[in-house]
């Protein structure tokens, strides 16, 4: 289905909720979230696309898709590029989670939410920058699915990161991390974003890898390894909670939030090495596809939990208080406007 619409200035409530990161690290790609602050006490004008352009998303082609992981080249689901804001291949779930600045997993509706996946190609207005988008998609939700949602805090399925019974394996870190100083402009391929403990700061290296700076909670690397179809991660020094976040953002919970539950206060040293095919098939439970192409032996490469018991980790079930996007009504398709 195709609609195209002139969207005109509307006042909309400003945003609740802050982004943290899109993870884009080869072949993975999943949402970063934040923590809510309390919402605008009165209505705020809000931008929004001047036009837009939505249709369902043909498959995609995997083929191409895997020549361009194995070139090093990381497999794009948002471009922002000048005025143009492109949004490929994404389920309603996606969008949803990245207009309201949020992980997948932070949105709570229907199944159908991950199965039907659009094309959005929209035009920015004069003077709008990469940081109005969320809004401006949210304003576009809203107005052609009929969008409404609102936050909670509900009791929902987590996974603790908790010690084996023989106890942690890490070795302390003698690195002192520093806080972030976002006063300091940019650098070409990095991405600042925050998160309820502090700013991310995200660096694209030219090996392929990824790295995320989170301040005083340390510092991890993430790379794909095509021989081995796994990805590895190295930490010189990182927390606990860092190391959650971690688990978090490579989707390795199943679709559940991973909570640090170790006790653990200090930074330690850590790599391991997570089976490509593991994460895959947890993001699949969030519904976010992932191509993988060539050999897809679920047993190829170390899986989560091995991985983690090399380090004298493991994840346990459980519950735990988190804020979630309640979807009170959408609508499968676009409307016409």
């Amino acid at each position: 289905m195709e609609n195209t619409v002139k969207m005109k200035p509307t006042l909309k409530i400003k945003p609740a909720l802050i982004l943290i990161a899109a993870v884009l690290t080869a072949p993975l790609a999943a949402l970063s979230q934040s923590a809510a602050p309390a919402p605008a006490p009165a209505p705020a004008p809000t931008l929004t696309f001047d036009a837009a352009s939505i249709h369902s998303a043909a498959p995609p082609d995997m083929p191409k898709m895997m020549a361009e992981l194995q070139a090093g080249r990381k497999p794009e689901s948002v471009h922002l590029d000048g005025s143009r804001a492109t949004f490929v291949y994404q389920s309603l779930k996606e969008l949803i989670a990245y207009a309201y600045r949020l992980r997948v997993y932070e949105v709570s509706g229907p199944d159908w939410l991950v199965t039907d996946r659009f094309d959005i190609v929209a035009r920015m207005p004069d003077g709008a920058t990469k940081d109005d988008v969320p809004a401006m998609l949210q304003a576009l939700l809203a107005d052609r699915f009929k969008l409404m949602a609102h936050q909670e805090l509900q009791d929902q399925p987590v996974l603790g990161l908790i010690a084996t019974k023989d106890g942690p394996k890490l070795k302390v870190s003698a690195t002192t991390p520093q806080p972030l100083d976002e006063t300091i402009p940019l650098k070409p391929g990095q991405t600042r974003r925050d998160t309820p403990e502090g700013p991310t700061l995200l660096t694209s290296n030219e090996d392929g890898s990824t790295t995320y700076d989170l301040g005083v909670r340390g510092s991890f690397n993430l790379k794909f390894n095509g021989e081995t179809r796994s990805m590895h991660m190295d930490a010189p020094a990182l927390s606990m909670t860092g190391f959650a976040y971690m688990m978090t953002s490579l989707g390795a919970g199943q679709g559940r939030q991973v909570v640090d539950m170790t006790g653990l206060t200090g930074l330690y040293q850590s790599a391991v090495d997570f089976s490509l095919m593991d994460l895959v098939s947890s993001l699949h439970s969030q519904g976010i596809e992932v191509p993988v192409g060539g050999n897809s032996d679920p047993d190829s490469g170390p899986s989560v939990s091995s991985a983690l018991d090399k380090l004298g980790l493991k994840l346990e079930k459980t519950h735990a208080k988190v804020n979630r996007l309640v979807i009170d009504h959408v609508e499968k398709g676009p409307t016409e406007n």
